[in-house]
């Protein structure tokens, strides 16, 4: 059952493209939208290091994320919410791993943003960090199975 769900999750992470980020500083929530790629259940996302979402995530690095569709039926609505911690992608190591994943799932992004020629793209993504959200609690919800079906799936420490 645990391999069926967690299969049925990365299914949907592969399958879906962006996030809704909550962050919070201080007792002031925050949530912002951003792209997505994953490598098991770790999702890196990059961005610019003094948008609202980053500097909160200086502060306080644990998050909430969801990943959905726009559903205009509610027994269809699938969907994954999570709590975790956020890092920031500092090592060699990690950035080519993290531009890796995200070159795997968006080609066509990473040649832009890193051919010199496009211009205003590659001089924005010389100021972008990578960031990884590192879930610690994570719920599949599918209404199709029934009325607010919401499992859990445990994450392994």
């Amino acid at each position: 059952m645990a391999d069926e769900l967690k299969q049925q999750v990365l299914s949907y992470l592969e399958t879906h493209n962006t996030m809704t980020l909550g962050t919070c500083s201080g007792d002031v929530p925050w949530a912002a939208t951003v792209f997505y790629a994953s490598d098991d259940l770790r999702l890196y996302f990059f961005s610019v290091p003094d948008s609202r979402h980053c500097q909160n995530l200086a502060a306080n690095p644990r998050v909430a994320v969801t990943i959905q569709e726009d559903y205009h039926d509610w027994r269809t609505i699938k969907g994954i919410q999570l709590e975790g911690t956020v890092i920031l992608v500092d090592s060699i190591a990690e950035k080519a791993k993290a531009m890796a994943v995200y070159a795997r799932k968006y080609p066509e992004v990473i040649k832009l943003f890193t051919n010199p020629a496009s211009g205003l793209f590659y001089k924005a993504f010389l100021k972008v960090k990578f960031y990884c959200v590192v879930p610690q609690k994570l719920f599949f919800i599918d209404n199709e199975q029934g009325f607010g079906k919401r499992q859990e799936l445990v994450i392994d420490a």
